[in-house]
């Protein structure tokens, strides 16, 4: 038996890696304030349906429950954010700086660097207006990146700005009706033959082709560039306005990170949503909000894929998946005394192991190196005194039992907060 097409089992080295990805993620969101909350993996599929319409569906996990309600796994934490903003925002001083870390599901076809599952971390700024916070989340958006151990020369933010576009349609005298067409064109040009891309513009082809070659820029645009500046993080963000983001209820500045060499598929993007939760509010709620998602299949293929950051998480894996002491016993009386003191480091915080066969000594210690054990502890003959073996250097000495956790202390990277 497999796991479903597009899903993935997560044996100890992959969720070992999977939580270095959220621990880093975690950490990065905290230093900018943001905090944690989250919600249901199961949604009323009229909330996706609220904010996308009908054609959603198709690629959704959706089913009618035993309830008779129809629901669905959620693809996205967008719209559960908003649906709980909308209910319980009147509890929280504003703007709301949150972070999740959701599990999302899409039935959709499996490729490189997209499954029907993964995991990714959403950042989100609610009830702000300022340009100030546009800034503040693409910063964080950089920090999250470079945190991994990826440089400016590693990985770039394309930001525009949709208002850039409707204002080119609107002296164009484009339909409203067509606005989003032309916005979903101009968004996939990069991707499809220029023909095609003209062929669906029709007369706007000429105007938006010529900014394309010359670039595109506006006062709001260069303001966050010189606030990046300001932070030392121009280096990492450019203007780029054929960025649009697919997405309808982007209304504002939206960006998008890539890896300079353009091995990966987009690795985060995000931007400013501000009618989203009046939208899906039942109580005309209006607050503008804005927020990115970077997902954890794109970004673990690129550290993978990068020696610097691929050695950056091999070693803190290491480092924390290893158990630092490893208590032998060498003779089957001092095994109470050698259970005992097992549990005392445990409560000190150390991680300990132990032969839980009764394993021979050589044995007892092959199992301490193979489990990358600093230490081991042996209780043997000299008992009320132990042996302290360092793994590393192979030097032993025997220590007092009284005298254990003292000596411990003397080994600064060792665990324990006691």
């Amino acid at each position: 038996m497999q796991p479903l097409i597009g899903f993935r089992d997560f044996l100890p080295a992959s969720c070992a890696e999977r939580n270095y990805i959220f621990a880093k993620w975690r950490e990065i969101a905290g230093r900018y304030g943001f905090v944690e909350f989250d919600g249901p993996v199961l949604e009323e599929l009229d909330l996706y349906k609220k904010k996308s319409g009908d054609e959603i569906v198709r690629q959704l996990y959706e089913f009618v429950d035993k309830g008779e309600r129809a629901v669905a796994l959620r693809p996205e934490m967008t719209p559960t954010l908003a649906r709980i903003v909308a209910a319980e925002h009147r509890q929280f001083r504003k703007p709301l700086k949150w972070f999740s870390i959701p599990q999302v599901f899409r039935y959709e076809r499996p490729q490189r660097g997209r499954l029907r599952e993964h995991f990714q971390l959403n950042c989100d700024i609610v009830g702000e207006e300022s340009p100030e916070a546009d800034a503040e989340l693409i910063a964080l958006a950089i920090d999250v990146v470079r945190a991994f151990g990826f440089t400016a020369q590693d990985f770039v933010v394309r930001v525009s700005d949709r208002e850039f576009w409707t204002e080119l349609l609107k002296l164009e005298k484009v339909p409203p009706d067509r606005w989003e067409e032309m916005l979903q064109t101009i968004d996939k040009s990069e991707r499809e033959p220029r023909e095609k891309t003209e062929e669906r513009l029709g007369k706007l082809a000429k105007p938006v082709f010529e900014i394309f070659e010359k670039g595109g820029e506006s006062a709001k645009l260069n303001n966050i560039i010189e606030n990046l500046r300001l932070r030392g993080l121009a280096d990492f963000a450019k203007v780029d306005v054929r960025i649009v983001r697919g997405l309808a209820y982007y209304t504002g500045i939206v960006f998008e990170v890539f890896d300079r060499a353009g091995k990966f598929r987009a690795i985060a993007g995000g931007g400013r949503y501000d009618q989203l939760v009046a939208q899906l509010s039942d109580n005309a709620v209006s607050l503008p909000a804005l927020g990115f998602a970077i997902g954890d299949v794109v970004l673990g293929e690129m550290i993978r894929a990068h020696t610097t950051a691929r050695a950056q998480m091999e070693k803190t894996v290491a480092a924390e998946r290893a158990v630092e002491i490893y208590v032998v016993t060498a003779k089957e009386e001092q095994h109470g005394n050698a259970i005992a003191t097992m549990q005392r480091l445990r409560d000190r915080g150390y991680r300990v192991d132990y032969s839980l066969a009764g394993a021979k000594v050589a044995r007892q210690f092959r199992l301490a190196e193979q489990n990358g054990a600093r230490l081991a502890v042996v209780f043997g003959d000299e008992w009320p005194q132990v042996g302290v073996k360092d793994l590393e250097t192979g030097q032993q000495r025997s220590v007092a039992h009284e005298e254990l956790f003292a000596h411990l202390a003397t080994f600064p990277t060792l665990s324990s907060r006691a």
